[in-house]
């Protein structure tokens, strides 16, 4: 595995003909974000891997977090992707939540070899600016304060923005208080780039693409999920009750037992 790269990595305890799954995070995120999904799937038979981004995490960074790009992150998944399938002859079945999403189409248009992909409430085909500009209504000083320092911090500092950010209301106080404090800072770079300059290309993806949304996410609607899910030629599956870190709600554990129905069924 690349050595600067924090990776969570959780196997079965018997040999399994299931596919290899690779979680991608999110902003402001790190592999911490994944510990249901990597406790459950080996249950299931999957061996799961799920590393921190560049300057999230554990993981090193070569560069400020300020000033590391999408491609960077991209290149994060290259190298773990290509570590898997010298180790399984296989490639993973991917899942990319948010930025991760965004992350993981962008990788998919350049890898026509992984088996298939789950987009979780990921950023849209069109970019993120819709959701910029509810988060600039909803947070007016800090998103100002955000493009003058070059922190998107501001958007997420303090335990009410992150569950408004993410959470739904009645997820209990311990689990946000144990969530805000693995919140970190994210690259503004990568953040004009999910605005404008690293936009998805859908038509050069080959691989079978699901795309699973909630139905309470304040970040990314449900009519541009299933305008995402549009443009891979699907239907979006929308979660009820839902907010937008899916893999942490309290009902995770229906977004983790379609993820395993569909590789089934696919399999």
């Amino acid at each position: 595995m690349p050595l600067d790269l924090e990776i969570k990595i959780k196997k079965t305890d018997k040999k399994s003909e299931s596919p290899p799954l690779l979680f991608i995070h999110g902003a402001w995120h790190g592999a911490w974000c994944w510990e249901n999904f990597l406790n459950y799937f080996p249950q299931k038979g999957f061996d799961c891997f799920a590393p921190s981004l560049c300057g999230h995490g554990k993981s090193g960074n070569d560069k400020s977090l300020k000033t590391t790009r999408l491609d960077d992150y991209v290149e994060n998944i290259r190298s773990v992707v290509d570590s898997i399938f010298s180790e399984y002859g296989k490639k993973p079945v991917i899942v990319g939540h948010s930025m991760g999403g965004l992350v993981a189409q962008k990788y998919l248009e350049t890898d026509h070899e992984i088996p298939k992909a789950f987009l979780l409430a990921p950023v849209p085909k069109h970019g993120a600016w819709q959701a910029s500009l509810r988060m600039a209504r909803r947070l007016p000083l800090q998103f100002a304060l955000l493009n003058l320092t070059w922190s998107l911090w501001p958007l997420v500092g303090t335990k009410k923005r992150t569950q408004k950010a993410f959470f739904s209301e009645n997820i209990p106080d311990n689990k946000l208080n144990k969530y805000f404090l693995l919140m970190q800072d994210e690259t503004y770079l990568g953040f004009l780039d999910m605005l404008i300059f690293r936009l998805p290309s859908p038509k050069k993806v080959k691989t079978p693409v699901l795309v699973l949304g909630a139905e309470n996410d304040r970040i990314f609607s449900v009519k541009e999920i299933k305008s995402t899910a549009k443009a891979y030629g699907t239907e979006a599956v929308i979660f009820d009750d839902m907010a937008h870190d899916m893999m942490l709600e309290e009902n995770w554990k229906d977004v983790a037992d379609y993820i395993i129905k569909s590789i089934t069924l696919w399999v």
